[in-house]
């Protein structure tokens, strides 16, 4: 299919571009930037005046659903999502049930993802069988099938023997570690250690949890050479550390999710259960530290986190409730409320999300998160002087639970999805 986004101001943060031009689709491929060829007859034509036409958003955390939490989320609804909020491709982590330990479970759910013909699913194999912390999954073999890393979502391995073992053979063969950094014993709490909690009632994960597992990772590739993306930072010793370990040269990135990138745990208002989330958030200086960190290139990446729970399992107390929170949706809007409110320039805060997690995804993700002649056809239109409130009925997401439901950081959600354009064809359009 041929399409013309005509009008817009291409923004592409890979090669820096910023300026007023046309873009012309043919065949998934983008043919032309600028002035098309004058042969170029679109089959459909999206009129961008007033909009910034960027790259699909990578969004390097969303659980989807499938296989195995259907009741929560499905792939249908949720990467519907994705695409209302630009985002055209998602990693998943290997936590379903079953764990994605297995080829053909990788495959089925590709395949699966690849029929909806929207947003492209990048799956994280299992490091573990089942996520046991012990016995390694065939990693040759899931990234035959179509792995880009491996990780252990939020379980932990038995023990640090395990995890060198599991680094010395992702070292050997170049495979990527995706880790949480918490400590299994340090962070069983709800909530973060602090004034607020202790008030509250509520167990505490302390800083520890975070410092003391990203010390030994860290420790760890010094020894194995591994590369390794740590999962969703929460503190500003966390920030430091990862500052130093990329001061030092070692293969470490890091990414932050918008809840602890704008919420803290004051945030928690009454037991509010929208805003219990792993990691848990944390005080003010962690998430001005977190904020600092994404603004100067120590953090790399910002994810939505995007966790869909039913309404029953946040229908409990607060220590009971299920951790989570829908989010696919917002990353955009949430992205340019930071750079609003942290002075980070545009092109700064549009890497974070496109050009930044693409480059992660290695070979499989050569071509996205850009803007090139030649290059793959996934694009993001928006309105950025659209505003809106996030209204939790309107959601896409099967999941309706947010933090972002009420306006708890002082202003409304800024930008608006016009048209999201998945391999050179249109997967949305409002």
């Amino acid at each position: 299919m041929s399409i013309l986004i005509q009008n817009g101001q291409v923004i592409d943060p890979a090669s820096g571009l910023n300026t007023r031009a046309d873009i012309a689709i043919d065949d998934g491929t983008i043919v032309s930037i600028g002035k098309p060829s004058a042969g170029f007859k679109p089959a459909q034509t999206i009129d961008a005046n007033g909009c910034f036409v960027v790259p699909g958003l990578v969004d390097a955390c969303a659980r989807l659903g499938e296989p195995g939490h259907e009741h929560e989320g499905m792939l249908d609804s949720e990467l519907a999502a994705a695409v209302a909020g630009g985002v055209t491709s998602v990693v998943c982590p290997p936590d379903t049930q079953p764990v994605l330990d297995e080829p053909g479970l990788v495959e089925m759910l590709q395949f699966r993802a690849a029929r909806l013909q929207l947003s492209r699913v990048f799956p994280l194999g299992a490091l573990t069988r089942g996520l046991d912390g012990e016995a390694l999954t065939p990693m040759a073999e899931l990234t035959l099938a179509g792995c880009i890393g491996f990780s252990q979502a939020e379980h932990n391995m038995s023990h640090n023997q395990a995890l060198q073992r599991a680094m010395q053979y992702g070292a050997t063969f170049g495979y990527c570690l995706w880790l949480r950094a918490q400590d299994a014993a340090l962070g069983k709490g709800v909530a973060a250690s602090g004034p607020l909690a202790t008030r509250m009632g509520l167990s505490g994960v302390p800083v520890a949890a975070e410092t003391i597992a990203l010390h030994t990772i860290i420790d760890l590739m010094r020894t194995t050479g591994a590369r390794v993306h740590v999962c969703r930072l929460s503190s500003a010793a966390g920030v430091e550390l990862l500052r130093q370990a990329k001061a030092e040269g070692l293969a470490i990135s890091a990414d932050v999710s918008i809840h602890n990138l704008h919420f803290t745990d004051a945030d928690m208002g009454y037991f509010d259960t929208r805003a219990r989330l792993t990691p848990p958030l944390r005080q003010q200086r962690d998430r001005d530290a977190l904020r600092e960190g994404l603004k100067d290139g120590t953090i790399d990446l910002l994810v939505s986190d995007h966790t869909p729970v039913e309404g029953d399992a946040k229908a409990l107390p607060f220590a009971q409730a299920q951790a989570g929170a829908t989010a696919l949706e917002l990353l955009l809007s949430a992205t340019l409320k930071w750079a609003a409110q942290s002075q980070v320039d545009l092109l700064r805060a549009l890497q974070v999300v496109t050009s930044a997690p693409a480059q992660l995804l290695g070979a499989r993700g050569q071509g996205l998160g850009q803007l090139r002649v030649g290059g793959v056809a996934d694009v993001c239109v928006y309105n950025p002087d659209a505003s809106w409130a996030v209204k939790p009925e309107a959601l896409r997401s099967q999941s309706k639970h947010t933090p972002f439901a009420f306006d708890m950081s002082g202003s409304e959600m800024v930008g608006q999805v016009k048209a999201t354009i998945v391999a050179g064809k249109v997967a949305f359009q409002s």
